[in-house]
């Protein structure tokens, strides 16, 4: 009997006619003798709702009563699931974080899964009931209640999938697969037939939507095959998978634009050992993480450090870098929230050369200027002003001839 693990989004159980429809696909793969998890999101807006009722009783509310009160939208979800199931005619049984033993650390609104220990699951299963689990949450030590993080759902099905030994994860949402962009930007983007671990981390990490970076890591760590799918359409997907031969094949894969960046220059930090760890320490102190850094030649025995976090996040940071500039001696902090992040992702680029040329080029032919730049193995991301960000996605997407059928592809059909 093939074990799945179902996760569906938001959009999926947006409202009550939706909640239906996923209980006939989650029927209908009981029919065909499979043994099925659901894990799901808050309906549509829900999230949204709560965070702006907490909001409004405070500007500052506390973080483990702002995770119990975000808990019970995917609560309502799983439970409304499981009614219709029963309904239906198919055993079901609904689940909170706690009751299928998800341990996460404390670090409210974005804790990590630390173990899960599924009995209940797997009790419910040997009844031949369907576990509808609702996604985004766990407990702590002391029993709080803890959040994944936006997206933390994702993160919920393929950690159950990797604890349970589920045969794969399935991850439905809104579009049909992973594109070679973001079809909204780049109408000829090409859905993906499939892509490597790797590939899908850097473009999560980079700004891709499709899923959470956590959930990525997870499913590479424990060799989880990650399909994503449409709920709203039939498909093959993309299947998110160990990476192979034919995948080295493509140089570039997809590329993606984040407009969730801002860079803070830390100005005139003296040349000394010691001053960097200061000011990412009380950073990282605060549980904000730093993406990209660049640091200046020295001159004058002074240097200039620039270093991106998530918009949200830029405030906070740059209060944080405030507070630690008379311990440092530097002279001064700026902060530009009106940038974004433009990157080209592909496993094939550890074998080929001249890819980053190719990107600047491209970049110059439209008077794109590059703030910053930075690279891995399979990935190279520029910062540019925010204005030029959708301009810069079509003209690298046009570059590597993204929007044409590879040949693998061609084959395959």
């Amino acid at each position: 009997m093939r074990f799945v693990v179902k996760k569906f989004g938001g959009t999926s159980v947006g409202n009550i006619d939706r909640i239906l429809d996923v209980a006939k696909k989650v029927a209908a793969a009981r029919r065909c003798g499979e043994k099925v998890v659901v894990v799901v999101s808050a309906m549509a807006g829900d999230t949204d709702r709560l965070v702006k009722l907490g909001m409004q009783v405070s500007e500052n509310p506390d973080e483990r009563e702002f995770d119990l009160l975000l808990s019970t939208g995917e609560m309502v979800s799983s439970a409304l699931l499981a009614i219709a199931l029963n309904d239906m005619g198919y055993a079901a049984e609904s689940f909170t974080g706690r009751q299928v033993g998800i341990l996460t650390d404390s670090v409210h609104t974005k804790a990590r899964i630390r173990k899960i220990d599924g009995e209940r699951i797997f009790r419910a299963l040997d009844l031949g009931k369907i576990a509808v689990v609702a996604g985004f949450q766990g407990i702590n030590e002391r029993e709080d209640m803890t959040t994944l993080g936006r997206g933390g759902s994702d993160t919920t099905a393929v950690a159950l999938a990797a604890a349970l030994s589920a045969d794969v994860c399935e991850i439905y949402t809104d579009v049909d697969g992973v594109y070679t962009a973001d079809p909204n930007l780049v109408p000829d983007a090409r859905r993906l037939r499939k892509i490597s671990y790797d590939e899908m981390l850097e473009m999560a990490s980079l700004g891709a939507k499709v899923l959470q970076t956590r959930s990525v890591e997870v499913a590479k760590v424990y060799q989880v095959p990650v399909l994503v799918k449409s709920t709203f359409q039939e498909g093959e997907g993309t299947l998110v998978t160990r990476e192979d031969a034919e995948l080295e094949k493509v140089v570039v894969s997809g590329l993606t634009l984040d407009k969730n960046q801002a860079r803070i220059t830390v100005v005139g930090v003296p040349d000394r050992p010691g001053l960097a760890a200061k000011i990412f320490g009380r950073v990282s102190d605060a549980h904000i993480v730093v993406d990209m850094i660049v640091q200046n030649v020295s001159e004058q025995e002074l240097t200039d450090i620039s270093f991106t976090v998530a918009r949200g996040d830029g405030k906070k940071a740059f209060a944080l870098v405030q507070e630690v500039l008379p311990e440092i001696g530097a002279h001064d902090v700026k902060l530009d929230a009106k940038i974004a992040k433009v990157s080209i992702i592909g496993a094939g680029m550890r074998s080929h050369s001249g890819i980053a040329t190719s990107m600047f080029a491209a970049l110059a032919r439209d008077n794109i200027n590059i703030l910053m730049i930075s690279t891995s193995e399979i990935k190279i991301s520029c910062v540019i002003d925010e204005k030029y960000g959708e301009l810069a996605v079509r003209t690298l997407h046009d570059a590597f001839g993204l929007g044409n059928p590879r040949d693998d592809e061609l084959a395959a059909r």
